[in-house]
């Protein structure tokens, strides 16, 4: 163990690894039927999904756990999987079977990318300052996430969003973060996890012994029992069209799968690694190739299997918040897909507002990478600020690192500082403005 993931090395232990892989899985659980849910809508059976979901998580997981050493999990994109379902299968009218295979092809250019280092060459272009406001900026996505799944924050046809209002399910979620921030503040091991069970306990009664959440989740309960074993569905696999995916047509629906899987998941590595000091000796994030080709080796394997593209999870930082450190953390949590295979009923156990108070605090712990930008040097400063805003704004981490990028070589090529722009930060440019077009 300690030979194969440098525990000691790390300053971790295999018990610490263990709580941090649980925390991991805890906080992003909820990928195995919300998945699902919303790629069904592109005409795939909801079980063949599930299947899918769960075994890219896992294998993706375990595999950046042994050969990349990180505590990073992956599993199918949020986002990257309602683009697969209502622009490419829907909005273009393009068979679920040829889009699977345009998530293949994209895979494959992937790996190419990885494995030639022109990833690598990608991250190293990526400013500093514009790191920084990645890693802050993700934090507040996700404690925006937390918000919503609690209900706390609806959206407002007046305001755009708004605070929801005080009821019983608002009620538990503020009892769930009050106690997971004490349990956190006394440093408790193990505290994510025990506020998730906390606040699932306590939303047991709702709509059994007092109040009706109808109004407010969609269901009369908080926590819904649903039985205990499942078959496996195994009929997507291998089910991607790939000659057809090929033709000219599709080739912009590959480029955008690419584009955003690869600025999702670089903008993923470099806010974890800079938020939780994962960082190598040449300040860049650490094992970055390894977990690049492992990221594209995701992608690949999500149209065999019959999902959208896989990809680093932001949820990670919940598990390294709790001491994780190496791929052990990862190759926990890729286990622990695993059994829900047969047991995904089981999930349903735990409501979204269990896991509501663990990502707000996760916000807070990616914030700290914040006091390091360089606030009073404004031609920084104002790139850094729309990277951080426009992530939680536009409910889209690319979105925000494009324009982080875009703003940063404007500025400094009228100001002269074009010392500070490399070529290949002039070729990602390019690129994101294709992207924004397409």
């Amino acid at each position: 163990m300690e030979r194969l993931f440098g525990l000691k090395k790390n300053e971790t232990d295999v018990k610490t690894e263990i709580v941090a892989g649980f925390t991991t899985f805890l906080a992003m659980m909820y990928i195995i039927v919300v998945n699902p849910g919303i790629i069904k809508n592109a005409g795939l059976p909801f079980s063949g999904v599930l299947t899918a979901t769960i075994l890219v998580s896992a294998f993706s997981s375990i595999m950046m756990g042994i050969y990349a050493k990180n505590p990073i999990v992956l599993a199918p994109g949020m986002g990257l999987n309602a683009f697969f379902t209502y622009s490419v299968v829907l909005g273009m009218g393009i068979k679920w079977e040829v889009a699977l295979g345009a998530v293949f092809w994209s895979g494959i250019i992937f790996i190419l990318l990885s494995v030639f280092n022109i990833r690598t060459y990608i991250v190293r272009a990526i400013p500093k300052q514009i790191r920084y406001a990645v890693a802050a900026g993700i934090g507040l996505f996700i404690s925006l996430i937390g918000f919503m799944n609690a209900k706390f924050i609806v959206a407002n046809p007046a305001t755009t969003i708004s605070f929801g209002k005080m009821n019983i399910v608002t009620t538990i979620f503020i009892t769930g973060l009050f106690v997971t921030s004490i349990l956190v503040v006394k440093r408790i091991k193990g505290a994510l996890i025990l506020g998730v069970l906390i606040t699932t306990i306590l939303s047991i009664p709702v709509g059994r012994l007092f109040g009706d959440a109808t109004q407010i989740i969609g269901s009369s309960t908080l926590v819904s029992w649903h039985g205990i074993t499942s078959v496996p569905d195994f009929s997507l696999i291998l089910k991607m069209d790939l000659v057809h995916s090929l033709g000219l047509s599709l080739w912009p629906v590959i480029f955008a799968f690419l584009f955003t899987d690869m600025f999702d998941s670089l903008s993923t590595f470099v806010g974890v690694a800079e938020a939780a000091d994962l960082i190598d000796e040449n300040g860049e994030p650490r094992n970055i190739k390894e977990s690049l080709i492992v990221d594209a080796v995701s992608t690949t394997i999500s149209g065999l299997f019959g999902t959208s593209s896989g990809t680093a999870y932001i949820e990670s930082a919940a598990g390294i918040e709790e001491g994780g450190r190496s791929g052990l953390t990862a190759v926990v949590t890729g286990l622990l897909f695993l059994p829900f295979m047969f047991f995904s009923p089981l999930l349903s156990v735990i409501p979204s507002i269990a896991t509501a108070p663990a990502l707000v605090l996760v916000g807070v712990f990616m914030m700290k990478p914040i006091v390091n930008i360089h606030w009073t040097k404004l031609d920084d400063a104002i790139p850094a600020f729309l990277a951080l805003i426009l992530i939680p704004t536009t409910y889209s981490i690319t979105l925000g690192i494009v324009w982080g990028f875009l703003s940063w070589t404007v500025i400094k090529i009228i100001i002269g500082k074009t010392n500070e722009i490399t070529p290949m930060l002039l070729i990602i440019d390019v690129f994101a403005i294709l992207a924004l077009i397409v």
